[in-house]
């Protein structure tokens, strides 16, 4: 009979979540999945030449209804692999062991809301520059669907930060001795101070935090921001390009980082780590007009 809290126990659901993605390579997938590799092709380009893994995962992960086969081509016949609202469910879990690999693995054990300009956490954000964002929907503060990167602009400056309140009393105890998560309000006051320079520039401002959309809007309210915050609190965006969290009081936060991506979606700029908001907030701007003037010398030529 199954020994009872093994592997088997029925009722034990650690037990039962590890039968469905109890190893490295299944959650890899998962991984993969949320970063925007849907076809086949894709996913094994990240996993080399393990094409039986990699198939044999897909089975078990369309079977557990985490995946679902979405068809793309008729002629011959080709489908595509999507999160279902299972998967999605999941997209916490792989934030929980990034946040643990990067604070006890890779780092030392401590909460911090920043990292080392040469550690293997800013490596990994640095990597993003020249890949594209999948498309998603984040709610805005007023709870609407929006698209981060806006369709109305030629750049959009993303700027993610751990957290800003109305409310001073709002924020976690202890929040002003972790290294990197004072600033937040100075940041999205900066953007607003210079947001009719970034519009006059063809670039649009979105801020993104994993607060809920009522705490953004409060905020927005209050500082009076004319650009949207849009809300992660799911964890989409940051799962779908490994951005670095921390958690405190028991909420997973954003590290603050800022990315300059144009209309095509291409990620053409990273900043991170931030030591200083009003500085990352000028380097923005510079690159927006350096982009718009080599976007128009190339049109001229």
């Amino acid at each position: 009979m199954p020994v009872r809290g093994g592997p088997e126990d029925a009722n034990c659901a650690v037990a039962q979540a590890l039968g469905v993605v109890g190893d490295a390579w299944t959650l890899l997938v998962v991984r993969d999945v949320a970063r925007g590799a849907h076809r086949f092709e894709d996913l094994r380009f990240f996993f080399f030449f393990f094409f039986l893994v990699l198939a044999e995962r897909l089975r078990l992960l369309t079977g557990a209804e985490v995946l679902e086969r979405v068809p793309y081509q008729e002629h011959p016949p080709r489908h595509a692999y999507r999160l279902t609202a299972r998967g999605r469910a999941l997209l916490p879990v792989l934030l929980a062991l990034q946040d643990w690999g990067d604070t006890w693995v890779l780092g030392e054990g401590e909460t911090r809301a920043t990292a080392d300009a040469d550690s293997r956490e800013a490596e990994r954000v640095h990597a993003l520059r020249g890949t594209a964002l999948p498309r998603l929907w984040l709610p805005d503060a007023t709870g609407a669907p929006r698209d981060p990167v806006a369709d109305d602009a030629a750049f959009t400056v993303l700027y993610f930060f751990p957290g800003a309140f109305a409310d001073p009393a709002a924020y976690p105890p202890g929040w002003a001795e972790i290294p990197g998560a004072r600033g937040c309000t100075l940041e999205s006051c900066t953007y607003r101070e210079e947001w009719p320079a970034f519009r006059d520039r063809g670039a649009a401002v979105r801020g993104v935090s994993t607060q809920r959309p009522d705490e953004q809007r409060a905020f927005a309210a209050k500082e009076r921001l004319p650009f949207p915050l849009l809300s992660d609190a799911a964890g989409e965006l940051a799962a779908a390009l490994r951005l670095p969290v921390f958690t405190t009081a028991g909420t997973r936060r954003l590290k603050r980082l800022t990315l300059l991506v144009d209309g095509d979606r291409v990620v053409r700029e990273v900043w991170y780590p931030v030591p200083d908001v009003v500085a990352s907030v000028t380097a923005a701007l510079a690159a927006v007009e350096r982009e718009r003037s080599r976007r128009e010398a190339g049109q001229q030529g």
